[in-house]
């Protein structure tokens, strides 16, 4: 789901229809309406202007969800979105592959809902090669007949009742297993998800080797052996090219989800429904769940339910309570604060905790009476009460040493070695920085500025100087600030001697020919800086090369293209800790965040350097090859987004839930040094924490499932806020209503989260292995369970994940999975931290790109094309295709485009010489228009790439159509489908 901003509503003293039992309407609204903070003066706010980047007027504050929320996002902060759908099967997709009938194993009944889902029969042909020998992965073991015991996606094989079941090591920190048998009669989620399974050895089992299907040392010529991504040896006769057309179409669903629910009012007042997907453009009201900026797995969950997802995505203004010094309400026992599942009793003198049962006393100042029907009478005016997100206003117990907060401090290190100095990024930073720091988040931010290469200089910029002065440390082993007063000013005071400044540092160090550089020390100087200055901040650091120079942190190459593809592969991506390790400590201690902006030409370790900016909340940005008229204006596109964007800081979060399940696991850009609070030294509108959840007790199916997720953090303005989101979900005893609402994306964006995480502690061959065992125990869970007898050559896959087989493809082929020796180490690792910070509609663009054709488009329409699938055989060679990831954007330009289109678009005549077209016609300004839009939509800028069809250039392109065999290895969707079936049958035997 994609958000917008919230829109002013009438007040809160208003009835709100459909709920409790209001009429619509208590009397007319005012012309103008009035909001206020809780205990504060009544304030106006402008109605919200008219067009697609607004919602309606309604009863609860609305929140608009579209594609293009990220045109707003900068806007906003970081915001909870969580991930537990009821996987929504209203159909299941059938898949007929031709092989040997299939006999289910003896036992009890499956577990089927009231009605089965209804089917659909896709195809009835044959695939033309041997799928399983022509997979891109690794080797699969056959499957133990029971389903094995649960535990979280990525964990390692272990002990599954009193059987053991071999096969590699557990993977660190993916999860931790169940100990003990299930309870009897119950299959819990993650038997669906992950099963404790053998996970070595080949991947055909004795007689599972039917027409089609290849067994072992059935690989074809060219092939190494099972999966090399070669064509396999035909096992049978031959056979029919199964149509890509009747399999599940990604883009289809999309446009189909948009057609059905794009534009719609969601609400949010009903338990367990689903919202549209991801890309669908509709308006959320919130009427008491934070479904707006939360999207879970499974909106319904088991009794028996083992683990949920939550992911945390960007903030949108929202209403904020003041209490005064008195601060949150917050029950005595569990310390969950106000929400609208607190249940009010004794005349509204107690209220009972909706996450621990507790009763609590009522503040004398929070009492209000009862109306008829149990509920406050000022349920409406109290955001706390009927909202799902809000903020409290926090009191200096909140604050560290008890201290107000101050507003943060933005500092600026430009590295001013030789090979900054001659690519002429220092010039364009310096000028850049003189209009760009008019554009701060908050007036309040201020700034200081740091160069160095193998010492550092700091400035005295303060606005009683006529000139601005530098301070030199040399010792970099013991760093310290030089000065206090001067160093973090105000930019609006200290405007001319900061440009005088800017205007002097490419002139000062024009004749430099020092090569070598520090980066720990510089990272340690901003700390101490912010320390001095009692405030949190970010620290923006513009860098070229590994650290060579002697001091702390220190790097060596360790880029050995012979570890790729063995055991030890994985060191490549391992940071080298001791002093980085203290200094992500050091840095989340005092809230400052690191923003890291490399330029290199060579190796530089992403996976050390960027893990400080990684655990700091921060971003890793990279411009290999940096040169200034080609990759400028990319460069100063990101960095005006990642200075303008909101963000708050010394963020601390904590998710409670209600009895019978617990967080259990974070993921993103985040620190944690216990179990429960996650540590971030900022957050902002880009960034998402992915949490897992874990089962320990029965759940209720009448009270449901309840989620609270509380934000500690101060914002840019320098106060300290907490923001509550609040979730309910559904439990079901029935395991198809969970596959009635499973989501795809999220769901996705936790394996990948998880996967590369994995890969620091576990061989690649082992990750993708249990990646691929998990879908086919979680797809074969619902043959078993839920789905209509059928033979058993036939695929079927629940309606609500049938493009879940692409997604997973996609994530096996991507760089950080991929041995292959092409493929730059840095750019690997830079892939992994990249993500790890991700949002699901981030993670579901990433894995599985748009892909628009041009050559048609309606130079008159505003709307943008509707994508085709990602795939080869949707090229043309008179055609023209825009393809973007959020990372990545080309043009594809076919090589028999007519010469009149490029003439319209290009001013060109040929092929030949086209270049970015100049907004001179309707046609290139169609064009730009789009391009416009899409890098609007992004959190970080794309640099347009223009590809010809058969340049060289055109291999680039050719390894995002995601449906095609990759390129550096990895299987087709076709030929994954065949494999996953085949994974399928040998978990049910």
């Amino acid at each position: 789901m994609s958000q917008q901003g919230y829109v002013a509503t009438p007040p809160y003293s208003q009835a709100q229809p459909g709920m409790g039992g209001y009429p619509a309407g208590f009397g007319s609204a005012p012309a103008q309406p009035l909001y206020r903070h809780y205990g504060g003066p009544p304030q106006s706010f402008p109605a919200p202007p008219t067009g697609k980047n607004t919602c309606l007027w309604s009863p609860i504050p609305p929140v608009k969800s579209s594609s293009i929320y990220i045109q707003q996002r900068h806007h906003n902060l970081g915001t909870l979105a969580c991930s537990m759908l009821l996987l929504r099967l209203h159909s299941c997709s059938v898949l007929k592959v031709d092989h040997p009938p299939l006999a289910f194993p003896a036992g009890p009944g499956p577990v089927q809902s009231p009605q089965a889902p209804p089917t659909s029969h896709l195809t009835q042909q044959q695939f033309q090669t041997a799928p399983p020998t022509a997979m891109g992965h690794p080797p699969m073991g056959p499957h133990s007949s029971q389903m094995a015991h649960p535990q979280s996606p990525l964990a390692g094989p272990t002990m599954a009742g009193p059987q053991s079941m071999g096969g590699p090591p557990p993977m660190g920190g993916m999860g931790r297993p169940f100990p003990g048998p299930p309870p009897p009669g119950s299959l819990t989620l993650w038997n669906c998800l992950c099963v404790k399974g053998q996970f070595g050895g080949q991947m055909a089992g004795p007689g599972m080797a039917g027409p089609g299907m290849a067994g072992p040392g059935m690989a074809g010529p060219g092939m190494a052996g099972p999966f090399q991504g070669g064509a396999a040896q035909m096992a049978g006769p031959p056979q029919k090219k199964l149509d890509p057309d009747s399999i599940p179409s990604t883009t289809q669903v999309i446009e189909d989800d948009q057609a059905k629910r794009g534009g719609q009012v969601y609400t949010t007042n009903l338990r367990g429904q689903v919202p549209p997907l991801v890309t669908t453009d509709y308006t959320v009201q919130d009427q008491g769940k934070a479904q707006e900026y939360q999207r879970t797995v499974l909106q319904t969950c088991r009794p028996s339910l083992a683990h949920l997802t939550q992911l945390i995505k960007g903030f949108t203004p929202m209403y904020v309570v003041n209490h005064g010094e008195t601060g949150p309400i917050r029950c005595n026992r569990c310390k969950a604060y106000m929400c609208p599942y607190m249940q009010f009793t004794d005349g509204g003198r107690r209220y009972q905790c909706g996450f621990c049962n507790c009763v609590n006393e009522v503040p004398a100042f929070y009492f209000q009476h009862l109306d008829h029907m149990g509920k406050r009478v000022d349920f409406y005016e109290r955001p706390e009460l009927s909202l799902g997100s809000y903020e409290f206003a926090a009191t200096l117990d909140y604050c560290k040493n008890n201290k107000p907060a101050s507003p943060p401090a933005y500092i600026f290190m430009i590295d001013v070695s030789y090979a900054n100095i001659k690519s002429g990024l220092v010039r364009l930073v310096c000028d850049e920085l003189k209009t760009l720091l008019d554009n701060l988040p908050s007036s309040m931010v201020k700034v200081g500025f740091v160069t160095y290469n193998k010492i550092l200089h700091f400035y005295n910029v303060k606005s009683a100087l006529a000139q601005p002065q530098m301070m030199v440390v040399s010792d970099t082993a013991e760093m310290f600030v030089p000065l206090l007063d001067g160093f973090l000013v105000n930019f609006q005071e200290s405007r001319a001697v900061i440009n005088n400044l800017l205007d002097q540092i490419p002139d000062m160090f024009a004749d430099t020919n020092e090569s070598e550089t520090v980066f720990a020390p510089v990272i340690q100087a901003g700390v101490e800086a912010l320390k001095a200055a009692e405030c949190s901040g970010k620290l923006f650091i513009f860098h070229s090369s590994i650290p060579t120079a002697e001091a702390p942190g220190k790097l060596k190459n360790r880029d050995d293209k012979k570890l790729i593809n063995t055991e030890k592969e994985k060191t490549l991506f391992q940071p080298q800790k001791a002093v980085y390790e203290q200094l992500s400590k050091d840095c989340v201690s005092q809230g400052c965040s690191v923003d890291l902006f490399l330029f290199p030409s060579q190796y530089v370790d992403i996976a050390t350097m960027g893990d400080v900016a990684t655990h700091t909340g921060g971003s890793v940005f990279k411009y290999s090859n940096f040169q200034v008229e080609r990759d400028g204006q990319h460069f100063l596109s990101d960095l005006r987004k990642d200075v303008e964007k909101a963000i708050g800081f010394d963020a601390i979060m904590r998710v409670r839930t209600s009895t019978g399940f617990r967080a259990t696991d974070f993921f993103g850009a985040i620190h944690m040094n216990n179990t429960t609070d996650v540590e971030m030294a900022a957050v902002d509108c880009d960034k998402a924490v992915t949490v897992e959840f874990k089962h320990d007790d029965t759940l209720s199916e009448e009270t449901g499932a309840l989620m609270q997720c509380a934000l500690l953090y101060t914002t840019i303005s320098g106060q300290r806020r907490l923001r509550i989101h609040n979730l309910s979900l559904n439990c079901s005893a029935q395991l198809s209503e969970l596959y009635k609402s499973c989501e795809t994306d999220a769901l996705v964006n936790f394996f990948a989260k998880s996967a590369y995480r994995a890969m620091l502690n576990q061989p690649l061959k082992t990750v993708k292995e249990i990646l691929v065992n998990q879908a086919a125990h979680m797809l074969a869970c619902y043959r078993k369970n839920c789905a209509s007898p059928s033979a058993a050559s036939q695929l079927i896959l629940p309606d609500a994940m049938k493009v879940f087989p692409v997604y997973l493809n996609s994530l096996l082929k991507t760089g950080p999975l991929v041995g292959s020796a092409e493929l730059s180490t840095d750019d690997r690792a830079h892939q992994r931290l990249s993500t790890t910070a991700m949002g699901v509609e981030d993670t579901q663009l990433l894995l599985y790109p748009r892909l628009i054709p041009l050559h048609n488009m309606d130079v008159a329409s505003d709307v943008v094309p509707t994508p085709v699938r990602c795939s080869e055989e949707r090229l043309t060679d008179a055609g023209m295709f825009l393809l973007e990831n959020g990372c990545s954007l080309f043009l594809w330009l076919g090589q028999a485009c007519p010469p009149e289109m490029i003439q319209s678009i290009f001013n060109v005549p040929s092929l030949a010489h086209v270049s970015l077209p100049e907004l001179d016609n309707p046609q290139s300004q169609k064009l730009r228009s789009i391009i416009d839009s899409l890098l609007d939509q992004r959190p970080s800028s794309m640099k347009l790439m223009i590809v010809k069809q058969k340049d060289r250039s055109e291999i680039m392109f050719r390894q995002h159509l995601v449906e095609d065999k990759g390129l550096h290895g990895g299987a087709s969707y076709m030929d994954f489908l065949c494999y996953v079936h085949r994974e399928i049958r040998q978990v049910l035997t």
